[in-house]
């Protein structure tokens, strides 16, 4: 699995020869200027929840790629009403089989709403379980007990989680999810973005460090093969 970070919460991932692209949030993030939106390549764009930082360029990149969403009902179905292929449109538990491997939509413990104000449905994170890993990405998420069934249910590579603070979690519950979940190598997401969620990349690195946690804080446009 190659995965490329594209800002905040949203990344590239190329995995069995289909290319996935979680929570674009890019042209209006002036930290990923450098970053061509319009050279993004998807088959897929898995949404975790509604909010602006994590869908500003779903409609434009699905209508130029027609990649299909993978979404909570709510969130796919307002997106297909803008012509884009809500194809897979989930809830909390269930799993859909694509050609790369599988996709689980888990809960993760936040507020959604759309663009337009309009009901969001649920937050959500996704368990992928492929021929060649498995990841989790957390989207939005505050620390929760339902992190332990993740651990329990699932044999986890690699987690993509939110350690900005203010919004989601911060760095030291983030670690905890970590041990919760079972992995030992984390990729940190949504933090820097905005002057409430900078972060100590420091001090982040030292705690990752002292609780056994290989912590990577990606640059903007990096690639790290998983």
């Amino acid at each position: 699995m190659e995965l490329t970070y594209y800002g905040h919460a949203s990344f590239g991932l190329q995995v069995a020869g289909s290319r996935l692209l979680f929570d674009p949030f890019i042209s209006p993030n002036p930290l990923a200027k450098d970053i061509k939106v319009d050279e993004i390549e998807a088959d897929y764009i898995l949404l975790s929840h509604g909010h602006g930082d994590h869908v500003a360029d779903a409609e434009a990149v699905g209508k130029r790629t027609g990649a299909e969403l993978v979404a909570i009902a709510e969130v796919a179905g307002w997106f297909g009403q803008k012509g884009l292929k809500a194809t897979y449109q989930m809830n909390i538990g269930g799993r859909v089989k694509l050609p790369f491997g599988s996709v689980k939509m888990v809960a993760a413990l936040h507020s959604s709403s759309l663009p337009d104000g309009s009901y969001g449905g649920l937050a959500a994170g996704f368990v992928l379980e492929t021929a060649e890993g498995n990841l989790y990405f957390a989207g939005d998420t505050a620390l929760t007990y339902d992190l332990k069934l993740l651990g329990e249910q699932h044999k986890l590579d690699v987690a993509l989680l939110p350690i900005g603070d203010n919004y989601t979690m911060g760095i030291d519950d983030a670690l905890t999810a970590a041990k919760w979940v079972g992995v030992k190598k984390v990729i940190g997401m949504h933090f820097d973005t905005f002057p409430v969620i900078k972060i100590d990349h420091a001090e982040a690195l030292r705690k990752a460090e002292a609780a056994g946690i290989e912590l990577i804080l990606p640059t903007i446009g990096q690639k790290i093969n998983l």
